[in-house]
């Protein structure tokens, strides 16, 4: 009689990896407690078995830590340069908004100035809140991933696979993340800092380590859809 590969996990076995998936969250404040070098070898290991076209594997990382992350984050915040002045070498949001995706943006940024006291017209507050990026939200661990340009947007679907799987690797062993799209605007700033080469291009950023539970922005947490609003089921 064949037995199913799936006859040899449990629903506990289920649970487990459903937890890590759902616990997964934006972070936005770090505690400074250094994470160990091989813990983050180990997460980087795990997350190189996505799935990738042809197992090209298209995914490029630097970490950085101590005096490295320090350097990164001063290139960006002493730059001078606004959000507004900057654009990164691809797209990230449509040019304008609409429905039901501009309700689920605002619903996350007014939750989070919300938790934190920001007043909708207190530009500079936002401004220094947006900063916040580039510090790594002070996690003693940011990441940076670039991507050759040469390749298409398969690899780039590859890509979020990759992402999403450092994330609940990260939650398996007791850490956070925050992914950030913001670092991409600044790739003059941040390649020179890490010795990217120009084929390169700057995908995201990525903060990592151990939440700091009394910050009002960890309260955040974000709706998701149900299922019957963006599924459809053909029997």
């Amino acid at each position: 009689m064949a037995v199913r590969d799936e006859d040899n996990f449990s629903r506990q076995d289920a649970a487990v990896v459903d937890g890590m998936i759902k616990s997964r969250r934006s972070v936005r404040a770090f505690l400074p407690d250094q994470v160990d070098e091989q813990m983050i070898r180990e997460i980087l290991e795990v997350a190189s078995w996505a799935p990738s076209g042809a197992n090209m594997q298209p995914w490029k990382v630097y970490v950085t830590t101590g005096e490295a992350r320090q350097r990164l984050s001063d290139a960006i915040l002493q730059s001078g340069l606004a959000t507004e002045d900057v654009s990164g070498e691809y797209k990230y949001y449509p040019d304008t908004f609409f429905e039901p995706y501009n309700a689920r943006r605002r619903a996350v940024g007014f939750g989070l100035y919300r938790l934190l006291g920001i007043g909708k017209q207190d530009g500079e507050r936002m401004r220094a809140q947006y900063d916040r990026n580039f510090a790594f939200f002070d996690a003693p661990v940011g990441l940076i991933f670039t991507i050759d340009r040469r390749l298409n947007q398969g690899s780039w679907i590859d890509y979020g696979m990759f992402l999403q799987n450092i994330m609940v690797a990260a939650r398996a062993r007791g850490l956070h993340t925050c992914p950030q799209a913001a670092f991409a605007r600044y790739y003059r700033q941040i390649k020179p800092v890490l010795g990217i080469p120009d084929e390169q291009i700057v995908v995201c950023g990525m903060s990592m380590g151990y939440e700091d539970a009394s910050k009002p922005e960890n309260g955040l947490r974000a709706d998701r859809a149900p299922v019957d609003e963006w599924a459809v089921f053909l029997r």
